[in-house]
């Protein structure tokens, strides 16, 4: 099979010819269709990505969508012909979407939406699995609540808004002047935080008295100031959370706050079937209508995909790039 492969970091991406994988007990071999790529997979090509270390030579790629080619033994839930996506590799060893093929365990994939291309279903995992998580799993959102998503427009904030709206809630985002026409258009209202402080959006849209839920999506000082911005009892949960924050502000709102880490099933093989629950739930919203990823206009193929990781490194592309690989 044609795979794309990184010899040593920040490196160049070498086409070659590699043996088709065979899928083991518990896999499924893919025909994989479509990569989505992620800022993780620029920082993991460049080495920088500590906690996703990925021994080289290395095939990257994060997320994926294809067709089940084979199944090994003991999968039950696909057979050849099934249209599946996932996030399945690209981290600790594990062969990566940027390949015509590949043998990844069943637990972390679901059936793509029918209503979805490949390139959108590829689109979707990573983003998806961190706002589930960290949205259902650590906050455990209730309808009527209201969410403050910081970086709405984002590659997980546009879904962290879909998901908080389509779970009943009342959602408001951040985001800057030329994204406020995008979070308008996913249901949210959007927040300049380049003209309001912290403290004039929270008494503006809350009385003062803060969001019941604060998504950050950015970190750093963003999560400070959603340590600011979040009510009393209220939950503030994060995928960035790596630096040193002052956590007065959250204890003085006797308020909560969990992290995500997204990569930990692939990295630990530990609970990944909760990996492919998860995405079972975003087929149910996209093809309930209540989920679409935004896609980048621009189109690469397997060959352009060094042109794909420049747009994501130097943040050139308004949503999210896609490799078409088949």
């Amino acid at each position: 099979m044609k795979a794309l492969v990184l010899s040593h970091y920040d490196g160049p991406l070498e086409l070659a010819t590699l043996d088709r994988p065979q899928p083991q007990g518990g896999q499924v071999l893919v025909r994989v269709h479509a990569a989505g790529l992620n800022p993780l997979d620029v920082k993991i090509r460049a080495g920088k990505a500590d906690h996703a270390k990925h021994p080289l030579p290395l095939v990257l790629g994060i997320d994926m969508a294809g067709v089940v080619e084979a199944v090994g033994a003991g999968v039950t839930r696909f057979a050849p012909g099934d249209e599946v996506y996932g996030m399945t590799g690209g981290v600790g060893g594990i062969q990566g979407a940027l390949a015509e093929y590949a043998a990844v365990d069943a637990d972390l994939l679901a059936r793509k939406p029918a209503n979805l291309s490949m390139r959108e279903a590829a689109a979707l995992p990573l983003a998806f699995i961190t706002a589930w998580s960290g949205i259902v799993d650590r906050a455990h959102l209730a309808a009527g609540q209201s969410v403050l998503v910081q970086g709405g427009a984002g590659g997980v904030g546009h879904v962290a808004v879909q998901i908080a709206r389509a779970l009943g809630a009342n959602v408001f985002a951040t985001g800057s002047a030329r994204n406020a026409d995008v979070i308008s258009r996913l249901g949210a209202t959007p927040i300049d935080y380049r003209v309001l402080s912290v403290e004039q959006y929270v008494q503006a849209h809350t009385a003062g008295a803060g969001f019941d839920l604060v998504v950050d999506t950015v970190g750093g000082k963003t999560l400070d100031a959603s340590f600011a911005a979040v009510k009393h009892f209220g939950h503030v949960v994060s995928a960035l959370g790596w630096g040193t924050h002052a956590l007065a502000p959250l204890s003085f709102r006797e308020a909560t706050y969990s992290g995500v880490f997204t990569l930990y099933p692939l990295l630990s093989g530990k609970n990944r079937v909760h990996h492919g629950e998860m995405l079972r739930e975003a087929t149910r919203l996209a093809e309930a209508g209540q989920l679409k990823p935004r896609l980048d206009l621009r189109r690469f193929a397997l060959g352009e995909t060094e042109q794909a990781y420049e747009a994501v490194a130097d943040r050139s592309a308004a949503s999210k790039i896609v490799v078409e690989i088949g």
